[in-house]
């Protein structure tokens, strides 16, 4: 007799085996599938009239998986989605975030594309797990960033791409291209070793940043709506731009190089514009007094003649009279001003004698304190 059996054995009664009682149930035992069956069909007897394999009863069944077939069609949109209805595959109509309906499937279906979320995109550079760091580390992809410029130099450009679902391409977006991120890497990478391959490396390590931007965004818009993509390019952002590292130093040095070439031609030019205008005022100052000397001058030349010729015309009056009073004047203005002496030279003279100094007497102030001075009772 097996040693399974339900009934007594060698090892008593109950189900044991040769080495004691089997493994027991621990908690509340799980209900039993097929009782609850077999409990949902009396339950579905007793509401049907005549069982559930009746007229009635298959009605109300056909009736009941309707209505869940029909309330399948409900779905919600979330906040950054649209939704695309599709009716036999056909897109029929694009729906905003919030709850809608489609007639079920296999009529309608729905897809849910992220058509309000700004995507990134990183070129030449991507993002690794970097568990020393707890956390995401850059590392540079050499194939995707060297690019060749115009003038033939080397150039390591990172760059990233912003960009979106166009509000009405969701459709072109969904059926037109097969790997979206794919082709806007492809196209990004393109445009731009378009562009600095138009450039030379000197604009677009320095100030020609934007200019490339804007250059390489206008670029990628153009072709993916070409492709009928559906996809809006919102921006570019150059994150490096750096010649390759083996002469990277070098690259540095000419930049320092032009960089303090650039400072010495400013100060240069703040030099010239502070000189130049001080040199042309004094320029400006010497030509006034100039014409203010000519014409002082040539003023006094002519009242000169017009006194000349007034006094010729007394003189021809008069000759003798003007002689003599133009004589007068003459002395009076040669000796006005001169140190004079009086000598006697007669007989009875005794040579040199100074004389009384009237001019120094008249010139000298009055006592501020009202008495007369010594040399007035002289």
């Amino acid at each position: 007799m097996p040693w399974k059996n339900q009934g007594g054995g060698p090892w008593g009664s109950g189900p044991k085996g040769p080495w004691g009682n089997g493994p027991q149930p621990v908690g509340p035992r799980p209900p039993d599938l097929e009782d609850l069956l077999r409990r949902g069909q009396d339950r579905l007897q007793q509401i049907m009239p005549g069982g559930y394999f009746s007229g009635i009863g298959i009605t109300l069944i056909i009736l009941l998986i309707l209505a869940f077939w029909l309330l399948s069609g409900f779905f919600r949109v979330q906040s950054e989605e649209q939704g695309v209805v599709l009716r036999f595959g056909k897109h029929v109509r694009t729906v905003d975030p919030g709850l809608n309906y489609h007639l079920p499937y296999p009529i309608e279906t729905v897809l849910l594309p992220k058509a309000l979320r700004v995507n990134t995109l990183s070129i030449g550079m991507t993002l690794i797990d970097d568990p020393a760091r707890r956390g995401r580390s850059i590392r540079d992809v050499p194939e995707e960033s060297l690019m060749l410029t115009g003038d033939e130099n080397i150039v390591d450009v990172d760059f990233t791409v912003l960009w979106r679902i166009k509000p009405n391409g969701v459709g072109n977006f969904l059926f037109n291209i097969q790997n979206p991120e794919g082709t806007v890497k492809a196209v990004a990478e393109s445009a731009m070793r378009e562009v600095i391959g138009r450039s030379q490396i000197q604009p677009i390590l320095t100030g020609a940043r934007n200019v490339t931007e804007q250059n390489v965004q206008e670029l990628m818009q153009k072709t993916l709506d070409a492709y009928g993509s559906g996809i809006l390019i919102t921006q570019v952002q150059m994150q490096k731009v750096d010649p390759p590292g083996d002469v990277i130093a070098a690259f540095r040095d000419v930049q320092a190089a032009r960089a303090n070439l650039e400072q010495l031609q400013n100060e240069a030019q703040t030099y010239a514009n502070q000189v130049v205008p001080q040199a042309r005022g004094r320029a400006a100052q010497i030509l006034q007094a100039a014409e203010g000397y000519r014409e002082q001058t040539v003023a006094e030349a002519k009242g000169q003649s017009a006194r000349f010729l007034k006094v010729y015309e007394e003189y021809k009056k008069a000759p003798d009279v003007t002689r003599e009073r133009i004589y007068l004047e003459t002395m009076e203005r040669v000796l006005g001003g001169a140190d004079k002496l009086v000598y006697d030279g007669g007989p009875s003279g005794q040579g040199v004698v100074p004389y009384l100094p009237l001019s120094e007497l008249t010139t000298k102030r009055p006592p501020t304190t009202g008495q007369p001075s010594s040399g007035g009772n002289r």
